[in-house]
């Protein structure tokens, strides 16, 4: 499918889900809208992606288009409205419009017209199928080996973790898959829940029952993690994942130089190993799971050598090893994991 993604003034730094889609969709990108940086190509920021040009509307792409996918998610959710022409436009022209937000485009009036008369549909991924149920605590009953991804913060990269093992995974001849869990995994996997938009009573059920799905047809499943356990906002769907998914491991994942809660600086992060303590005696009463690796992002250190200290610090605050999974590479960690 061809491609454009909207990442208006979040490209690269805060447009995970672009990135995301860039590094890991079998998608083909025609365009990337963002205002701030016209002119210039995805390989000017970010080099180890699918290159394409970006452009400051979408009216500016000439090739044909299949889909305009709505490419980051600000705090909440929801839609900026200095995005509408771009939706419209495309709309307009056919295209399939897919989106991560909170808000659904297929209740907006408009968009739902111009989708009608222009037969082309729009995907709300975060949109829960509505016949999920409480959890049963089955999960652990599966034959896969389930390796969840946790985090210290939200955006630490537990997405791109799960995604890197899982390929790892497959290259050393395992047969792995990844459950997805939000927006930007829903969309590269073409499936999946979006537990940060189930009501509560209902995620972990939402996690079990894909693990359930796919829990016999692999012999491991790396899940999406969401969120952090200490998170003040989204807490609540950190322990949801972490009982539904009943994992076997846990791999921990932070950003070199994070001190304190992106968007809430005023609550700093804990210790290395209270996390550790945290995550594993929240686990223990559903399904005993350890911290058996670590994942840092040290997309922030221009230097090798400095990320190379940086992740030895952290190996020995975690007890466990570590790697940056894009910098070097997810071999490192997978034996540990698997």
């Amino acid at each position: 499918m061809r491609i454009a993604i909207l990442a208006h003034e979040k490209f690269p730094q805060r447009a995970k889900t672009a990135l995301g889609i860039l590094r890991y969709s079998d998608d083909d990108p025609i365009a990337v809208l963002d205002r701030d940086n016209a002119g210039a190509r995805v390989a000017d920021f970010v080099p180890d992606v699918q290159d394409a040009p970006i452009v400051s509307r979408m009216a500016d792409i000439d090739e044909p288009v299949d889909a305009l996918v709505i490419g980051i998610s600000p705090i909440g959710g929801e839609f900026e409205e200095s995005w509408r022409n771009d939706v419209r436009n495309a709309l307009e022209r056919g295209c399939d419009v897919i989106s991560g937000l909170h808000y659904f485009l297929e209740d907006d009036e408009e968009f739902a017209a111009l989708a009608t008369e222009n037969d082309c549909d729009i995907r709300d991924v975060r949109k829960p199928p509505a016949d999920l149920t409480v959890s049963e605590g089955v999960a652990s009953d599966v034959e896969a080996d389930v390796i969840l991804t946790v985090g210290t913060d939200c955006s630490v990269g537990k997405m791109t973790v799960s995604m890197e093992l899982a390929q790892a995974a497959r290259e050393a001849g395992h047969d792995a898959a990844v459950i997805p869990t939000g927006q930007t995994g829903i969309m590269i996997e073409g499936w999946g829940n979006p537990v940060d938009r189930v009501v509560s009573d209902f995620t972990a059920g939402a996690v079990e029952e894909m693990i359930t799905e796919k829990g016999d047809e692999h012999d491991y499943l790396f899940v999406e993690g969401q969120g952090s356990i200490v998170h003040p906002a989204y807490s609540a769907v950190t322990c949801g994942i972490l009982h539904g998914a009943m994992a076997d491991q846990l791999v921990l994942c932070h950003e070199a130089g994070r001190e304190a809660i992106h968007g809430y600086e005023s609550f700093s992060l804990p210790t290395v190993s209270t996390y550790v303590d945290l995550y594993e005696n929240l686990a223990a009463p559903v399904n005993e799971a350890s911290v058996v690796a670590g994942a840092l992002n040290t997309s922030g250190i221009e230097d090798d050598e400095d990320a190379r200290r940086e992740l030895e610090a952290y190996e020995n605050a975690l007890g466990a090893p570590a790697t940056d999974v894009l910098r070097f590479d997810a071999k490192t960690i997978l034996e540990a994991v698997l």
